[in-house]
């Protein structure tokens, strides 16, 4: 094991963002001799209350419309902010050098420090904790970090002797923005679709910093159903390193698909061509709609490429637990159950939720922020038997029932107080029959009517455990 590449003692260093990586990060630089100064925008209680704990421990902090610090030899931006924040565009036109939380990780990583890297647009937390335990079955010192779990700075700076030795970073298309010489072992992109557009300024923007994952030595896995992360992959990543498939079909040599009921690896076996090996079954999956077992397809290639065997994987599969809201059952209630899947804040999300149940009453809306959504309800027309429309963009939604469902029985609650998610619920009950899904799965986001996703589902949840037959 090698001691840090990167000397930072004497250094003047500036932290952006006093969000949930800046902190860490503060931190960390000045245990290894920087001078830390951490900036944010906003001066409001929170953010005064985090800085009188920084500035205890001997960072400086400056709020409000903070300029570059005098000195500054590298600036660490926390991901939220954008590249055209004035301060990174003074940092860029003097020369310093600007770079992420992640990055900065990866450049203070131990040697023997293995790296399996999960991004895309949507399935990321739920593959990262999959591979989590996958490691953790086959005996390995492994740790979830990054866009999940612990600060991945705090990972690759831990020197004692339970130390992680394989870590499963999750990234933000914005962390992967800040990261230029990330190189992990192995990096997969789940899913492509539109998202963050507004920040990267546009789809291939978008795309192109996902494509970091796929850096040069990098095992390159793809989902073999999205033509946009195969793409990629090709365009971005090493063409001398194996490019291993996933997906629901029958696996070719090379990729890890499914067999009947069965996860098989045709790509970490002896004999690609003419072996396979059982992994896992779906019913090991939970819960096992489709993209799920595409997840946990992804997770295992990434677990396999580091000779996680066939038995861990299983293993690690029964043992996880999924986060809250996503694809969580609530309650049957009169033969018709209830499904929390909050955390579908984006129309593709929404679509892969929707395609895992035959016959449903969708509850939809919020923020779509920008987001089409003519595809999405063209795709799910046939499984739906109603839908409850709630938030600001919920116009936009029913327009697009309009065109493409419009067979199909429409409410709109127009109350946004606390007392709506109630509204919502009583009317897709009243909706919904016996062998029918009511599913939240909004595919906008949450804040026009609640702090985040979490507080969506749990008001949903709240409500249909208070149902009366």
């Amino acid at each position: 094991m090698t001691d840090t590449v990167l000397d930072l003692r004497g250094s003047t260093v500036c932290v952006t963002g006093l969000g949930v990586s800046g902190p860490p990060v503060a931190r960390a630089l000045l245990s290894l001799g920087a001078v830390v100064t951490v900036v944010d925008g906003r001066d409001d209680d929170a953010n005064r209350a985090r800085a009188e704990e920084l500035r205890a421990e001997g960072i400086a902090v400056e709020l409000g419309d903070p300029a570059l610090p005098e000195g500054t030899t590298l600036v660490v931006t926390s991901p939220g902010w954008r590249p055209d924040s004035p301060l990174l565009v003074a940092a860029a036109r003097d020369g310093i050098e600007v770079i992420g939380d992640v990055e900065l990780a990866w450049r203070l990583k131990p040697a023997d420090q293995v790296w399996l890297a999960i991004t895309g647009t949507n399935g990321k937390t739920t593959t990262v904790r999959m591979l989590e335990a996958m490691l953790r079955a086959d005996g390995r010192r492994a740790l979830a970090v990054g866009n999940v779990g612990t600060p991945v700075i705090e990972a690759v700076l831990d020197r004692g002797p339970g130390r992680p030795t394989v870590l499963a970073v999750e990234l933000s298309s914005f962390q992967l923005h800040w990261s230029s010489s990330l190189r992990p072992h192995a990096g997969v992109v789940l899913n492509i679709a539109a998202d963050h557009l507004d920040w990267h300024g546009g789809l291939d923007a978008y795309a192109g910093a996902k494509a970091a994952v796929y850096a040069r030595g990098t095992i390159r896995v793809v989902n073999v159903a999205d033509s946009a992360t195969r793409a990629l992959a090709e365009k971005h990543g090493d063409p001398h390193t194996p490019l291993v498939g996933f997906g629901l079909g029958t696996p070719r040599p090379g990729e890890l698909g499914l067999v009947e009921d069965l996860l098989v690896d045709r790509a970490f076996v002896p004999d690609p061509a003419g072996s396979a090996e059982e992994l896992a079954t779906v019913a090991d999956v939970v819960p096992a709609a489709p993209h799920n077992v595409a997840n946990a397809l992804a997770a295992a290639a990434l677990a396999r490429s580091v000779g996680v065997a066939p038995e861990a994987v299983r293993a690690g599969l029964r043992e996880f637990a999924p986060e809250p809201h996503r694809i969580a059952h609530v309650a049957t209630v009169a033969g018709v159950d209830y499904v929390d899947d909050s955390k579908a804040t984006n129309p593709h999300a929404a679509a892969a939720s929707l395609a895992a149940y035959p016959s449903i009453v969708w509850i939809a809306g919020g923020l779509l922020k920008g987001a089409d959504v003519a595809d999405l309800v063209a795709g799910a027309a046939d499984r739906l038997r109603a839908v409850v429309l709630l938030g600001a963009d919920r116009d936009r939604l029913r327009a697009a029932l309009t065109e493409h469902a419009a067979h199909v029985k429409v409410v709109e609650v127009e109350r946004t107080d606390g007392a709506a998610m109630a509204e919502v619920v009583t009317a897709a009950a009243g909706l919904a029959r016996s062998g029918d899904t009511v599913l939240l799965a909004p595919a906008a986001a949450s804040m026009d009517m609640f702090a985040n996703y979490n507080v969506r589902g749990d008001a949903f949840a709240a409500e249909v455990r208070s149902i009366r037959v």
